[in-house]
């Protein structure tokens, strides 16, 4: 079956545009669903759409609604709201290049893959793309898309492009207020020094295979042991929290640690460097669950 696209238009840079598909790069079907259930009976609740003097209301009936005053409303049909003709809701133009790392992580916020439609000239679409990753840059956009107009950062992503939307400056808080009484002042040397080795210590390439949730994991085994009629396994930390006595003592302690852990992991990344990380046989995986697709680095 067809992947169907989020959103669908023309991707347009200066003079050249082509037709392109947008999909969420988002797995939503890892999150476990829980349902909310009468305690009593075990029937499913189901929510209505009531007014407030109680009325239920046909969800063909519901209209949008801009309180101008108490209890005064403007009301929008949403076909009006769908018929709002803007540029941006059928065209992603890049309108400016920045440096690829030049964004601040504060403002990303989805992420989506950018692939052509069939209608569309590969070749143009891969001109984009390897123009953005010789030059390693990062095109920025405007983009009608889940009821507003979103700011966009599109970069390459293997063979393809990601798109990332982003938060607009007025969305973020100032930092000031949660960091102005933190101080400035200059760390001590020796600390210091002995942080940044075991920062280099405990330096590696990032995989996000090597990640698990272990929230998900332990509500599976909560889920499995009551069909099971069974107590839960519980998931252990994988070291006690230690007492930090001083910073010192713990840095150096750290130190020491990292430097055992070294030494027996080195062979067993070595071996593992070319071969994906193996999966969690504990994991259970849903009845209806599909192969997980392969994932490509951005960039």
């Amino acid at each position: 079956m067809a992947l169907r696209p989020y959103w669908s238009g023309n991707l347009r840079m200066s003079l050249v545009s082509l037709p392109v598909g947008i999909y969420s790069a988002l797995n939503r079907s890892r999150t476990i669903p829980l349902r909310e259930i009468y305690r009593k009976t075990k029937q499913r609740i189901r929510h209505q759409n009531v007014t407030e003097d109680g009325t239920v209301v046909d969800r063909d009936d519901i209209v949008k609604g801009y309180e101008v005053e108490k209890g005064e409303y403007v009301l929008i049909d949403p076909d009006e709201i769908k018929d709002l003709r803007i540029p941006s809701s059928r065209t992603l133009e890049i309108v400016q290049f920045v440096s690829s790392d030049e964004i601040d992580d504060l403002y990303f916020d989805s992420p989506y893959f950018v692939a052509p439609q069939k209608s569309a000239d590969e070749d143009t679409f891969a001109i984009i793309r390897d123009a953005l990753r010789q030059t390693k840059k990062t095109g920025i956009g405007q983009l009608a898309i889940g009821g507003r107009e979103r700011l966009c950062a599109i970069k390459p992503c293997g063979t393809g492009l990601l798109l990332h939307t982003l938060r607009y400056e007025d969305e973020l808080r100032d930092s000031d207020p949660f960091f102005e009484d933190i101080t400035a002042k200059a760390s001590k040397s020796e600390e210091l020094d002995l942080a940044k080795e075991l920062i280099r210590r405990k330096t590696a390439e990032f995989d996000a295979g090597h990640f698990h949730d272990h929230y998900r994991l332990a509500l599976q085994e909560l889920i499995d042991a009551k069909l099971e009629e069974r107590d839960p396994v519980t998931i252990e930390e994988d070291r006690p929290a230690a007492k930090v006595i001083n910073l010192m003592d713990a840095l150096r302690k750290s130190l020491q640690e990292s430097g055992s852990e070294d030494k027996a992991e080195k062979p067993a990344r070595r071996a593992t460097k070319k071969t994906p990380a193996a999966k969690d046989t504990k994991e259970r995986k849903p009845a209806a669950a599909k192969a997980k697709p392969e994932r490509k680095k951005a960039g």
